[in-house]
């Protein structure tokens, strides 16, 4: 089992970061690929970025290639999302997300992960 709490959101102006994180309690956290996604007001949940168990690779999507970058630091069980050059359409609820399952593959899906968190408020102001 593993539980996930994030923090860091916010409110912040255009052009301005925040940084995320996720707590991730159990053991089998360093062996999971990790995710976030985001939920704008009345928008479907969308994939934001995803990082494998070792933190070697990773994979954005578009809107967000180049301004936020994840990372995990697997000794203290936290998953990072640093983002950068925030714009008003960034604002959502964000959610990060463990893997189901232990696998290699790049995970964007939301069926893929297992775990999810209750969520952190980011609001972006023009």
């Amino acid at each position: 089992q593993v539980q996930l709490a994030e923090s860091g959101g916010g409110l912040v102006q255009a052009g301005g970061s925040l940084r995320l994180s996720c707590a991730a309690s159990g053991r089998i956290f360093s062996s999971l690929g990790m995710g976030w996604f985001r939920q704008a007001p009345g928008k479907e949940r969308a994939f934001v970025a995803t990082i494998n168990w070792i933190g070697d690779s990773t994979y954005y999507a578009d809107s967000v290639k180049g301004r936020f970058t994840i990372s995990r630091d697997n000794a203290k069980n936290t998953l990072y999302l640093q983002m950068n050059s925030l714009k008003p359409e960034d604002t959502a609820v964000y959610y990060c997300a463990a893997a189901r399952t232990i696998t290699r593959a790049t995970l964007t899906k939301e069926g893929e992960y297992g775990y999810w968190g209750q969520g952190t408020q980011v609001t972006v102001s023009s």
